[in-house]
């Protein structure tokens, strides 16, 4: 059950780490959202600093959601906005979490907080365990596996 929930988890931050922020904003002041892509009836109007959300990837122009409507955006208009730094919080409230094991028993998640749970520490630096280069024929030698 562990090595599950372990397993979720590492692939879970794999895949929110490797994907680019999906917070824009203008680059250069008040941006017009329109209807279809590459330009047409102009949707709503989305001030200079107000961020969106991108809905999908559309070449050179991107969909994009704001407080105001949804619409096409040409990408040079827009500029990523930087994740806040320190917030490695993840929230699984709308996430179905399905797994098997091949031990066939109950598994439980704890959706409530428990006193006498302390969570699970991910945040690792493995950099601190290396201490000298390791040479991969050398390792594969000394594990009997070359």
């Amino acid at each position: 059950m562990k090595r599950l929930l372990f397993l979720v988890l590492v692939i879970m931050i794999a895949t929110s780490s490797a994907a680019p922020s999906k917070r824009v904003k203008s680059k250069r002041g008040d941006l017009e959202i329109t209807k279809d892509k590459g330009g047409g009836n102009v949707v709503c109007t989305v001030g200079f600093s107000e961020e969106m959300s991108i809905v999908k990837d559309g070449g050179t122009d991107v969909l994009v959601k704001a407080s105001c409507g949804q619409g096409w955006i040409g990408k040079n208009a827009i500029e990523y906005v930087a994740a806040v730094a320190g917030d490695k919080s993840m929230r699984l409230d709308d996430v179905d979490v399905i797994g098997w094991i091949d031990n066939p028993s109950a598994v439980f998640v704890l959706d409530q907080d428990a006193a006498d749970f302390d969570g699970v520490d991910i945040d690792r630096d493995f950099k601190e365990y290396l201490q000298h280069t390791m040479d991969r024929e050398q390792v594969e030698m000394r594990n009997n596996e070359n």
